[in-house]
């Protein structure tokens, strides 16, 4: 193997060697002859090497002594490995982590394509050669000497000793040390450990480093010997990557005069492949690797994978990419990850696998990446600065199962935040939910023993002193966005249905601006952002492990109508929370994490009852069915609100639209609205944007795809029918009224109650407008297995996976 980066042995080790060769052998250690005891070959080397180092010291170079006692030997090296990201099947790549692309095998892992092929390639004298190529020293020396051409071939210990010494260079000086440090690693180290660690840290080109990254960047195969035989390197594969150390890329200076071995890049690099590969093959015949016939027969590889530009982006610029962002916030926060620099799990070699399922997330990015064709037809082809994230979370276990916040997964995330590597709270996820909170207001009702057939006043407008809304103050009455022929006197299931503003801001009144905050807290809201006085933006409010009333005084009667903003994440934890029966499960993005054969973290499954009873549940599955914009046309019971905020203080124009809801197998909160706080308007200039006619249609695709995808039965989701015990038994919702039960594609569902700013006397009235950035501010508390609410925890066995392959 030369100094230049060319490794070429030129054909000095042929299948004589110094010695001979004994009969090769089969398999695991096929070509390696029976090497003597390693204190017989030290004592049969120590005379050639005292020989050679007392001639170089002779001619007034730095002894060999510093150098032996110096170098760290392999067991010191720390070897960078890439970590992979996996979907939660554990076998499906999410992503690839690192500086460097490898992928450590244990040599008694690897099949023997690979170690036959290199051998053949690179040191035909392997298995019994001293570690050392004496003579190359030597001529190294003395061009050095007289000043001719730098030159020298090396062994495989060699090579290897260049890359754990870190040695740089083609001076007669580094050959000597190299040629020491394979010394002492050729007495310490057996032949199949130096092997193996050769193998998993040279260069191969396209960023991959070590033979299974290799592997798998040119094929998409493995080196693992336990691998199905039609995924396994074949032996023209392995010889083709082979070739590839000789000149693992391009020269930069002469990209077309020197392309290297890879045959994607050219007609040339394809030739000294192709010349390559007739020389290695050459070479396992001559090691007895192949009979002649074997060889004759095989053929050039031409499954080879066309070069991907973006293959060392690791796919992290993806909208998967921000999944990843959130599974290193979360594992940061965790005991064996904690307090770790940032490179520790990049480049660490773990494999970690996500909860996301690939079937949710395709179906997610299909309906909420609204530039591409298979987004709903209602947001496709509109203005740039719209925007729509969409997550999903599986009830009863927290599983985040589908996420995006944004097409660019090193862009700004809508949908939530997550800690940077710098421990930074970053994201733009939080919104003004609207109606869309309204939920949490219903689930607060049903809990107290309030019935959905609770009949409420319910006129267009309405003054409610005590909150300060009357049409003396600033903010002036509440009022109805919608009209419905139940009024004035509205039950409360109607007034859901309809979105009736001042019922749910009496409602809110009635129960209590805490309560409300703590049913929404305990059903896995954990931020929410108030208006602070002199503060220019929203300030998080972190509400883990605190009840409503702690922080109540921080937000006003308008929360029940959806005015503080909360992060889409959060909204479809609670809506999980909702179709687990009540059942509220920490939302997490991390399954397992594992290193080769030890598991280092597996996630935690807890449950914690929010305090909805069975008729509780029943009556808020009842109520939001009746929502048209929550129905499916797939045959699921399905339940859901829709949710639209203002622009500002604008009575016309809306910002922000929402669709939440779930099945008893998915929740999903969608929220709809634009990158720069502006309000929504149309290609074709209108503003009558919300959120039945936004969010909506990608909530329902979404639904619609990822049930069909995951292949479930809606027979075992069904909502269970609520007895209503105060009532006159029912035994079916009744339908909305025809002249009140207008389509939701045009049916606005918007909250426009003027904004007020919270304050410590429940009749303040002084307004103040609502900012529309969401950038959240002041560091949040780190993310541990935590809860918000008092009642005790139930721990859910969790579905032991595999470890990843």
């Amino acid at each position: 193997m030369s100094d230049t980066g060319n490794y070429d042995d030129g054909g000095r080790y042929g299948p004589a060697g110094p010695g001979g060769y004994a009969a090769p052998r089969r398999g695991h250690d096929a070509g390696r002859p029976a090497a003597p005891a390693p204190k017989a070959r030290r004592r049969r080397r120590w005379p050639i090497i005292l020989a050679v180092l007392a001639l170089l010291a002779g001619i007034g170079l730095i002894g060999g002594t510093y150098y032996v006692d110096s170098v760290p030997t392999p067991t010191d090296l720390k070897l960078p490995e890439s970590t992979t990201v996996y979907y939660a099947d554990g076998k499906t790549p999410m992503a690839t982590l690192g500086a460097e692309n490898r992928t450590i095998v244990p040599y008694a892992e690897m099949n023997d394509t690979a170690k036959q092929a290199i051998v053949a390639a690179e040191d035909r004298s392997f298995w019994k050669n001293p570690g050392i190529d004496f003579a190359g020293v030597l001529r190294a020396a003395w061009s050095n000497v007289t000043g001719g051409q730098r030159q020298g071939a090396s062994t495989i210990t060699q090579q290897y000793a260049r890359v754990a010494a870190d040695l740089k260079g083609v001076t007669y000086s580094r050959k000597l040390r190299e040629a020491v440090v394979a010394w002492k690693l050729d007495d310490t180290y057996s032949k199949e450990e130096i092997l193996g660690f050769y193998l998993n840290t040279v260069p191969f080109g396209r960023g991959a480093y070590g033979i299974e990254a290799a592997a798998q960047a040119y094929f998409g195969k493995t080196v693992r010997k336990d691998a199905p035989a039609a995924r396994q390197l074949t032996v023209s594969e392995a010889m083709m990557l082979c070739a590839m150390v000789k000149q693992p890329e391009a020269n930069p200076d002469d990209p077309e005069g020197q392309p290297g071995y890879d045959p994607a890049r050219g007609p040339k690099a394809k030739q000294n492949s192709m010349e390559r590969w007739s020389y290695i093959r050459d070479g396992m015949v001559k090691l007895g690797y192949l009979d002649p016939q074997q060889a004759a027969d095989l053929a050039y590889p031409d499954s080879v994978k066309p070069i991907d530009r973006k293959g060392r982006q690791s796919n992290t610029n993806r909208p998967t990419g921000l999944v990843v962002k959130h599974v290193l916030s979360e594992l940061r926060q965790t005991e064996p990850f904690k307090d770790k620099t940032s490179d520790y799990i990049r480049n660490g070699g773990f494999k970690i696998v996500t909860t996301i399922d690939k079937r949710v997330q395709d179906a997610a990015e299909n309906a909420a990446d609204i530039r591409r064709d298979t987004a709903p037809e209602q947001v496709r082809g509109q203005p740039k600065n719209w925007q729509a994230a969409l997550v999903s979370v599986e009830p009863g276990t927290g599983r985040v199962l589908g996420y995006y916040g944004g097409n660019d997964g090193e862009g700004a995330d809508y949908a939530g935040w997550y800690y940077d590597e710098e421990g930074q709270p970053v994201g733009f996820g939080q919104h003004p939910p609207g109606s869309s909170f309204k939920v949490y207001d219903l689930a607060a009702a049903v809990r107290d023993k309030i019935s959905v057939k609770k009949h409420f006043d319910a006129p267009d407008t309405k003054e409610f002193p005590s909150s300060g809304r009357t049409k003396s103050s600033p903010a002036g009455p509440i009022r109805n966005a919608e009209k419905a022929d139940c009024q004035p006197d509205c039950a409360l299931w109607e007034a859901t249905v309809h979105s009736l503003n001042v019922t749910y801001f009496e409602l809110t009144e009635l129960l209590g601006v805490d309560k409300v905050i703590d049913m929404a807290t305990r059903a896995g809201v954990e931020s929410m952002w108030e208006n602070a006085a002199g503060e220019s933006k929203p300030q998080r409010v972190d509400l883990r492990g605190k009840s409503g009333a702690d922080v109540a005084g921080k937000f006003s009667t308008e929360v029940g109508l959806g005015q503080y903003g909360i992060t889409v994440q959060d909204h479809a934890n609670g809506m999980a929370t909702f179709a687990a029966g009540g059942k509220r499960a920490e939302a997490h993005f991390v399954r397992m994490v594992a290193k080769g054969d030890d598991r280092l973290y597996e996630e935690k499954l807890t449950q914690t009852d929010v305090g909805l009873d069975d008729e509780a549940t029943a009556q808020l599955n009842w109520t939001l069915r009746q929502v048209r914009a929550a129905k499916l046309d797939n045959g699921w019971d399905s339940a859901g609100k829709t949710g639209t905020w203002q622009s500002g203080q604008s009575l016309t124009e809306n910002a922000h639209t929402w669709m939440v809801g779930w099945t008893g197998a998915l929740s999903a909160a969608v929220w709809l609205g634009t990158t720069d706080g502006k309000p929504l308007r149309t290609t074709d200039g209108n503003n009558n944007v919300f959120g039945s006619a936004g969010a909506a249609p990608i909530w329902r695709q979404f639904l619609t795809s990822a049930t069909a995808a995951m292949k479930l039965n809606p027979d075992k989701y069904r909502f269970a029918e609520p007895k209503f015990p105060d009532d006159a038994p029912a035994t079916s919702a009744p339908a909305p009224r025809p002249s009140t039960a207008r389509p939701e594609p045009t049916t606005p569902e918007p909250t426009r109650p003027t904004p007020s700013t919270p304050s410590a006397t429940p009749s303040r009235v002084s307004p103040s407008p609502r900012t529309t950035s969401p950038s959240p501010t002041g560091r949040p508390n780190p993310r541990p297995s935590r809860t918000s609410s008092p009642s005790p925890s139930v721990t859910v066995e969790p579905t032991r996976l595999p470890l990843p392959g």
